[in-house]
């Protein structure tokens, strides 16, 4: 079963549109011209499905000596387009569940990160974006039609928030390596 399946976190994208379309090239030459992140460029984007449906398009971007094995050492931003209503309530309590195949946490921490992360996100219906601004050493902030939403002031939260996508031990490896797939060499290969 897709574990991060059941409550995405964000999306970003071309909602349903192949990568190959005329539109979808346009749509991602804008996106690299107003990256989200200072210096930044678009390395990778794939759909997160489950049972066969979309639940949201995920776009990754980093700035130039980004390392996929060391994600945690460098900023980033990661948007999710959801294709499918969740509330933030469902997003935080999934988010925590993910995070935990990525490192280790106390009862406590899970309790307030849950409470932290529900407080920071709004509801999603379809064809939101949300965006996820990751800085090391420093939470998480997350922006909605280019305004901020919310925010989470840890940076252990941070790390392992952002490591459901690209910690090696993501439930959803294929999805891990459509978003770093142009940060690797031809000699890295995939993970």
């Amino acid at each position: 079963m897709k574990n991060i399946a059941a409550t995405a976190i964000f999306t970003g994208a071309l909602m349903g549109l192949g990568p190959h379309t005329a539109l979808a090239q346009v749509a991602e030459a804008s996106a690299a011209a107003a990256a989200p992140l200072s210096g930044a460029r678009l390395v990778g984007q794939g759909v997160l499905r489950f049972l066969g449906f979309e639940i949201y398009r995920a776009r990754l971007w980093v700035q130039p000596g980004f390392d996929a094995d060391h994600y945690a050492a460098h900023p980033l931003a990661l948007e999710l387009t959801y294709h499918r209503d969740f509330s933030a309530e469902a997003i935080a309590k999934r988010s925590i569940e993910e995070m935990r195949r990525v490192g280790r946490f106390t009862p406590q921490q899970a309790t307030r990160w849950q409470q932290a992360l529900a407080a920071a996100l709004p509801d999603v219906k379809a064809g939101d974006r949300l965006l996820g601004l990751y800085q090391p050493g420093a939470g998480a902030v997350f922006k909605m039609g280019g305004r901020v939403v919310g925010e989470v002031a840890d940076a252990e939260f941070s790390r392992l928030f952002f490591g459901i996508w690209l910690s090696p031990q993501t439930s959803e490896p294929g999805l891990r390596q459509e978003l770093i797939a142009a940060t690797r060499t031809p000699s890295q290969g995939p993970q």
